[in-house]
């Protein structure tokens, strides 16, 4: 499975967000599955990779030209791709990606999940995406999911594709259950859970 990460380019003034990195890179790793992430060697994307590769697991970066240049791309990465700018290293990475993971980050952090927040009410991508709340840190954007449910602008099922673990081990909890081809272990579909269903993009 390819589990996308997004996260910060930092690494936060918490050092529970390293350690999150830390424990799901090697889980990711140890599991057998795959990390798709920025590319990047700085901050908790460094991290993550880094700690992915060690505990004998796959990397896929995907870096725009510009950051190469700067000479922040992680190195010994199983496969880089070099794309032109920050929307086709979006696209890249969802194209890439079965389940899709923000851990702390920035803007850049809560404009990836928010896009596959979209792609989920859109039908585009199965549900659902998980935002790892480490010490109530996405806690505020899941009060603004919550309202946006209570005025009717999104609908239960929205709701609940969008999870917020608050550790690790209930991120991976939440991770094995979920295959590539969009079934629960229990063999439900996300189409039935979520009303959605996976178009090739």
């Amino acid at each position: 499975m390819n589990v996308v990460v997004y996260c910060g380019s930092n690494p936060g003034n918490n050092t529970n967000y390293a350690k999150a990195a830390l424990e799901l890179g090697a889980w990711i790793g140890d599991s057998g599955n795959t990390l798709v992430y920025g590319g990047s060697s700085v901050g908790l994307m460094g991290l993550i990779s880094r700690v992915v590769l060690e505990h004998g697991g796959e990397v896929y970066g995907v870096e725009p030209q510009f950051f190469i240049d700067a000479g922040v791309e992680q190195q010994d990465l199983t496969e880089l791709y070099v794309v032109e700018n920050m929307s086709e290293r979006k696209a890249k990475m969802i194209e890439l990606g079965d389940v899709f993971v923000a851990l702390p980050g920035g803007v850049g952090t809560l404009e990836e999940i928010s896009e596959i927040m979209s792609r989920i009410r859109l039908h585009l991508t199965p549900g659902p995406c998980f935002c790892l709340d480490i010490d109530g840190f996405y806690e505020p954007l899941h009060q603004l999911i919550e309202n946006m449910h209570e005025h009717d602008f999104i609908e239960h099922w929205d709701k609940d594709a969008f999870q917020f673990p608050k550790t690790v081990e209930e991120l991976i909890e939440g991770l094995s259950k979920w295959h590539p081809d969009g079934v629960f272990d229990n063999g439900e579909q996300a189409s039935a859970r979520f009303g959605c269903r996976k178009f090739e993009i």
